[in-house]
């Protein structure tokens, strides 16, 4: 099969990340244990989800390792031209949801494993599928336990999320947390009587503001960003019953997305001491990924270009599952088909001359690993 066949079947597993991706990761292990891979299916803690690792070629420990997550996006709440979970073609683009955030990758992964089954390899080629990306690199971050042993060491992972096929070289870090605002129940006609939850909750973000014009004014530049800074960000705030009734409970979910000259404990702590300083704030970090930062003159870059017509080297707003590869020891870039600007909205689409281009870039690579 080509890369919109397979790209056709992808679409059409509607893996929303409330949803289980089970169906998807059983296609493609039936694919690939076709085309002769052997393959480890990792659970999620729950069943009901599942990565893949996969790999082809000699008993060695280096090759190429390629890294994409199989779930999308919720369409609910938005206005589709077409039907989001079958694929369709159009004024030489795919739409599908999916199609750019990155299925294309996938696709394009797949095809290429089909290439490497066929050709004599001097070098493995290694295949991470992985579930729950786009709840905060999650799945990653649970099959690194299983993965880090069965990866060992290649010498290039390329994660495939859209770049446009430029070469991404860096990403900020991102954690995101919830405070918990605690106050006291009562009658609002006694309102001065009582802490009122809301109002602590009010301070708390007061304390998120200066830090980010700090952050701003005299904190860690990167120009490669479109915001060249660490950003703190508050995104939802709740809490109350009704308004005669002083609210005893408020919850605040923040963010903060560092550059790696910015550590993200220094960032923690004053934050910590803004909640002692308030009085009856508690927060809880519910979810984290490392940031990426790989030196554009390495021998890594140098390697993907060599795979590529003429790439820019770009840096990427969105975090990607890079970092946790990067952070296990693996060298790893960015580099796939689409653009985020298609992703994550109704009527999302790939252009077709981009999966082609990744295609090229994967008969490239398999050539490369056939020696």
């Amino acid at each position: 099969m080509n890369s919109k066949d397979i790209l056709d079947h992808l679409i059409g597993f509607p893996t929303i990340s409330a949803e289980s991706n089970l169906d998807l990761i059983g296609w493609v292990e039936r694919y690939l244990r076709d085309l002769g891979f052997s393959l480890w299916r990792i659970e999620d803690p729950t069943g009901k989800k599942a990565g893949l690792f996969a790999r082809i070629g000699p008993d060695l420990p280096d090759g190429i390792m390629l890294s994409a997550h199989s779930d999308v996006v919720p369409v609910s709440g938005q206005d589709w031209s077409y039907e989001p979970f079958r694929l369709r073609e159009s004024g030489g683009r795919l739409y599908g949801r999916g199609t750019a955030d990155m299925k294309g990758f996938l696709a394009s992964m797949l095809r290429a494993a089909a290439a490497a089954s066929k050709a004599r390899l001097k070098e493995p080629l290694k295949l991470v599928v992985s579930y729950d990306e786009e709840v905060g690199c999650k799945g990653i971050a649970e099959m690194m336990p299983v993965l880090v042993p069965l990866m060992e060491r290649p010498r290039l992972c390329i994660v495939g999320e859209p770049t446009s096929m430029q070469i991404a070289t860096g990403h900020k870090g991102k954690a995101s947390y919830r405070a918990t605002c605690t106050g006291e129940a009562g009658h609002s006609a006694m309102g001065p009587r009582y802490r009122n939850a809301l109002h602590l909750g009010a301070d708390f973000i007061g304390a998120l503001r200066p830090l980010q014009m700090d952050l701003s004014a005299s904190g860690a530049q990167d120009t490669g960003y479109g915001v060249p800074y660490s950003t703190v960000h508050a995104g939802r705030m709740a809490g109350g019953t009704a308004l005669n009734i002083i609210p005893d409970l408020c919850h605040i979910d923040y963010e903060i997305r560092h550059l790696a000259a910015d550590p993200l404990a220094s960032l923690e702590a004053r934050l910590e001491e803004a909640a002692d300083w308030i009085g009856d704030v508690t927060i809880e970090k519910t979810g984290a990924y490392p940031g990426l930062e790989v030196a554009p003159g390495s021998t890594e870059v140098q390697f993907l270009r060599a795979l590529l017509p003429a790439p820019k080297l770009t840096k990427v707003g969105f975090g990607t599952e890079a970092g946790h590869f990067h952070s296990a020891g693996i060298s790893t870039l960015v580099c796939g088909p689409g653009n985020m600007d298609q992703g994550h909205k109704a009527d999302e689409f790939i252009e077709i001359s981009e999966l082609e281009a990744c295609d090229r870039m994967m008969d490239h690579l398999v050539e490369e690993l056939a020696g």
